[in-house]
């Protein structure tokens, strides 16, 4: 069984999979702009409004495959060989390649639990005021792995480093931005800041949110400029994305968003399942509760030196080789987030999934030799 994979297990909105029906059915398959939909492009200008507070055109908007696509389109248009570019870890890890991608070189600022696992403005500060020059700061908030959130007083200090470099490009992905719990609610640095939205880039999409990860359909919101090289090269490479999950999209953000309330109820029900059966695990720890998102971050460095039939678990991959072949449950380790010592567990799955796991996971545990029965790991 998979703890692993960041999709949702919830269905699309009713009049989403109506809106793709309803598509077919008119034949409104054709080419698009290559940008996407005029209408759609309006659909996410309203939407983005209404959530952030800060007005875009749709010529501001370029329609991709995906949040990862319209990544890489900024990857390619935005950097150079031998650009610089400051990543927060743990992180995401296409990011990364896709600076690697550009001939650009990632680095890596390493953050920690006590800091919410975000920057804090002087560790900012120091990585955008080194002797070689920063092209860009690539952010993902909400977290993918942490589900961890940045409140608005954070934004605000960390908008006030970002106005000393003036030449920095900053590139949020929101994309978890709406699955947040215990009432949080995600600002954009945007919305805290809107004098930086000439060179603020916004990285959304429906996958996440509306449980559309197949429709394909993310987008970035960005600077004019950036947004017509970027409509250029994806005319090189893709033309338009699906027309008719470009139509899905728009019916995803123009209908009824009482959905997206009831997905956070539910989903905060399976982070409490998750986190709660975690702690009776012995060796692991949550490094954070998360915020938001569908991730566990969990510490599995109170595993590591213990041994088992196979061997010795040396590090995070290590556990993960183990957990699959012990109890054949798969999770993703923390290394492949530039973040060793730590897996990712997700809770977009179902509730009889997450009970089953914590099960194994305990399971896991008791094949270990040198582990204490009461040792919950570090912190």
């Amino acid at each position: 069984m998979s703890l692993s994979v960041g999709e949702p297990d919830y269905a699309p909105p009713p009049h989403v999979l109506a809106a793709t029906v309803r598509g077919l059915s008119e034949s409104a398959i054709g080419y698009t702009q290559v940008g996407g939909l005029h209408t759609l492009r309006e659909a996410i200008c309203a939407d983005s409004a209404r959530r952030r507070t800060v007005v875009h055109s749709p010529d501001q908007v370029v329609v991709s495959a995906g949040a990862k696509h319209a990544l890489y389109n900024l990857s390619q248009v935005l950097l150079d060989p031998g650009d610089r570019v400051v990543i927060p870890a743990p992180s995401w890890g296409t990011y990364t390649e896709q600076v690697r991608l550009a001939g650009a070189t990632p680095v890596r600022l390493d953050t920690s639990p006590v800091g919410g696992y975000f920057p804090t403005p002087a560790m900012l500060a120091q990585a955008l005021s080194g002797p070689e020059p920063v092209k860009a700061v690539v952010l993902c908030v909400p977290s993918n792995p942490t589900g961890a959130v940045v409140d608005r007083a954070t934004w605000c200090e960390f908008a006030d480093v970002l106005r000393g470099a003036p030449d920095v490009v900053v590139i949020v992905d929101e994309i978890y931005a709406q699955l947040t719990y215990d009432g949080f609610v995600q600002a954009s640095l945007l919305t805290v800041a809107p004098d930086l939205q000439d060179r603020v880039v916004i990285v959304d999409g429906v996958s996440k949110t509306y449980a559309m990860t197949g429709f394909r359909i993310g987008w970035v919101l960005a600077p004019t400029d950036v947004a017509r090289s970027a409509t250029a090269l994806q005319g090189q490479v893709t033309t338009n994305v699906s027309t008719l999950s470009q139509w899905a999209a728009q019916a995803a953000l123009t209908g009824d968003q009482s959905y997206v309330a009831e997905v956070r109820r539910v989903l905060q029900t399976k982070r409490d399942l998750l986190c709660d059966g975690l702690q009776g695990v012995p060796g692991l720890s949550l490094s954070l509760r998360p915020r938001a998102a569908f991730y566990a971050w969990v510490d599995v460095r109170g595993w590591l030196g213990a041994r088992h039939a196979g061997g010795v678990l040396d590090d995070d991959v290590a556990v993960a080789h183990f957990l699959l072949d012990a109890v054949r449950l798969s999770v993703v380790p923390g290394s492949a987030f530039d973040a060793p010592g730590h897996i990712r567990l997700s809770f977009a799955t179902a509730e009889g999934d997450i009970v089953e796991g914590i099960a194994r996971l305990k399971q896991a545990a008791v094949r270990l030799s040198g582990l204490s029965a009461t040792d919950h790991g570090p912190g």
